[in-house]
């Protein structure tokens, strides 16, 4: 059986150094392999090495390095990927309200900076970027979680720059949107 390489980095060797020594503070009897593995993978944020492997595992299908600085949950990115035909357009509304924001953040993705918008205009870009036929949800949403902003008579609509989460980011990639992000 061969073995698979798994990178592994953390952003601060001083708080592994910290888990590490408070884990294996608390033991009385010598670990094996498999208890060692759990213990690094959870001083590096991990909830065991399963779920370590699980990320690394995902984040190489996606083609999509574990960065050290940005960790994203490759595994949540590839299921909100589901949600999206092969083109990029947001097939069906997610019934988790992360879910659902994390997946606004790819429309956001496709407005433009720095550009006032009516609302006709907004209107026609999120039913170009969907498929299940309810952009009235959708341009509410963005403007609810803070992505768009509009005028008090809902006339103009601005998208609003800041940077997205790691799995936005992750997704915006996957559905190769990065060049409007």
């Amino acid at each position: 059986m061969s073995k698979t390489l798994l990178p592994f980095a953390v952003n601060d060797v001083s708080a592994l150094a910290r888990a590490l020594g408070r884990e294996l503070g608390e033991t009385e009897r010598k670990l094996g392999h498999v208890q060692l593995l759990n213990i690094l993978a959870r001083a590096a944020g991990y909830r065991n090495f399963q779920h370590f492997r699980a990320q690394v595992a995902a984040g190489e299908r996606l083609e999509t390095p574990l960065p050290a600085s940005e960790p994203a949950d490759h595994v949540l990115v590839e299921r909100m990927a589901r949600h999206f035909d092969a083109e990029g357009r947001w097939v069906r509304w997610p019934a988790k309200t992360s879910h659902q924001q994390l997946c606004l953040w790819v429309l956001w993705a496709r407005l433009p900076t720095d550009v006032a918008l009516s609302e006709p205009e907004i209107n026609r870009l999120i039913q170009t970027a969907h498929l299940f036929g309810d952009h009235a949800i959708l341009r509410r949403e963005l403007v609810n979680t803070g992505l768009v902003e509009r005028t008090p008579d809902c006339k103009v609509y601005r998208r609003v720059e800041r940077r997205p989460p790691p799995e936005a980011l992750a997704l915006i990639r996957r559905l190769d949107l990065k060049g409007r992000a």
